[in-house]
């Protein structure tokens, strides 16, 4: 099969790999808009989970990822003064740069052929393919130019978020929330290499206006949050894109959802079919997942030309839109967490920090804070309660924000 993948991110490399594995024959091509080593974004976050997954797909990728990442195990919050730690999961952190260097070298490695600086715009002509992979992200323009056909919707969040590196090097999974004169302001701060860690600094735009950050350069709006994370910085700095030639911009989430995923030879992948709050640290292991699901889908059909297609896309879009739905709730609840964080924020510090753990939950907008703090312990006990919480939840949110997801 000729196949063209239009977006160089993970979801595209690793797609790409999958497939040359299943088949060496597959003459794959991943066409990418900017030049070779020139991504942003710092670093990104997954679990043990997904490397299991990428051990089992392509151990010699899962190999290289595992030895440049860093991990942790805790979770720490400041609020003003106060801090609290709390022991989870394992979690890892990867340069997205680097994460790219791994997938294109072990994709050249196996014959895929990389084209950068090769941007496939809205208008521009498709590649020449049996299968067009749309990798492209949010603003696809792959999907745009069938947008009335995928049924593409996007709903803006009401805080602002700016993406952020510093060279402060967390140990620890950490949040910090600080209070100005203009309300709250916090940041989620994760390691992802020896030097630099990931910062995403979020506000409500009555503060984000209020301090000016919305008529700050790039310069100045750094040295206003430095200032007002210097605890949590300790004397190093906030890194945006002025190296890059670019400028970090102010942003609202855009959560996006198609009502298909695939037209005629053409399918979405990762961010161009589906995004997910950043705040629960997801979005490449779903990339990555939905890139497995589709390698599975393509290796069990049969025959070659549309009609076998098409049932394998089906197959793929069936696997994984509900496989999203409890991943999708989850980031809807935690972005409606921050967006009401006043509800949250004067707790005292164990329970904040709890209540921040579960912000996932349907049930927590619903039930007074302090009461859901002390049903939850009593669940952590008692098998009974454990088993009410999972069924009032989602009934609770069904019932209030209907099925859709």
């Amino acid at each position: 099969m000729k196949i063209a993948c239009v977006g160089g991110g993970p979801a595209g490399l690793y797609f790409s790999i999958l497939m040359k594995r299943q088949d060496p024959d597959h003459e794959i091509t991943v066409h990418e808009r900017n030049p070779a080593g020139s991504t942003y974004g710092w670093g990104v976050t997954y679990w043990g989970s997904l490397l299991a997954e990428l051990e089992a797909h392509d151990p010699e990728s899962a190999r290289a990822v595992r030895e440049n990442s860093v991990r942790w195990s805790d979770g720490v919050a400041h609020v003003g003064d106060r801090t609290t730690r709390h022991r989870g999961d394992e979690g890892f952190g990867i340069g997205r740069g680097r994460l790219l260097d791994i997938l294109a070298d072990r994709a050249r490695s196996l014959g895929v052929r990389l084209a950068f600086e090769d941007e496939i715009a809205d208008g521009s002509a498709l590649p020449d393919a049996d299968l067009v992979v749309a990798c492209d992200g949010v603003r696809s323009g792959v999907r745009e130019r069938h947008a009335e056909h995928f049924g593409t919707e996007t709903v803006l969040g009401r805080n602002t978020y700016i993406w952020l590196g510093t060279t402060k090097v967390f140990d620890a999974f950490t949040f910090a929330f600080v209070e100005t004169p203009h309300g709250w302001i916090w940041c989620y701060a994760y390691g992802f290499s020896e030097d630099r860690s990931t910062c995403v600094v979020e506000c409500s735009p009555e503060t984000w206006t209020g301090l000016g950050l919305d008529r700050a350069d790039e310069a100045e709006g750094l040295a206003l949050l430095e200032r007002l994370f210097a605890d949590l910085l300790d004397g190093h700095r906030l890194i945006g894109r002025a190296s890059a030639g670019g400028s970090a911009q102010w942003l609202n989430f855009r959560t996006l959802t198609n009502r298909s995923w695939s037209h005629g030879n053409v399918v979405l992948l990762g961010d161009a079919a589906h995004t997910t709050h950043y705040s629960i640290g997801a979005g490449t292991t779903l990339a990555l997942e939905d890139a497995i699901a589709l390698a599975g889908a393509l290796r069990t059909r049969s025959g070659d030309g549309p009609a076998a297609l098409a049932p394998a896309l089906a197959a793929y879009e069936g696997a994984r839109r509900p496989a999203l739905l409890p991943v999708q709730s989850a980031a809807r609840h935690s972005a409606q967490w921050y967006e009401n964080l006043p509800r949250y924020i004067t707790l005292p510090p164990a329970q904040m920090f709890a209540l921040l753990g579960q912000r996932h939950s349907p049930l927590l907008p619903y039930v007074p804070p302090q009461l859901y703090y002390r049903i939850d312990r009593a669940a952590g006990r008692l098998e009974s309660l454990r088993r009410l919480k999972r069924w009032l939840g989602p009934k609770v949110a069904r019932t209030l924000h209907g099925t859709k997801n």
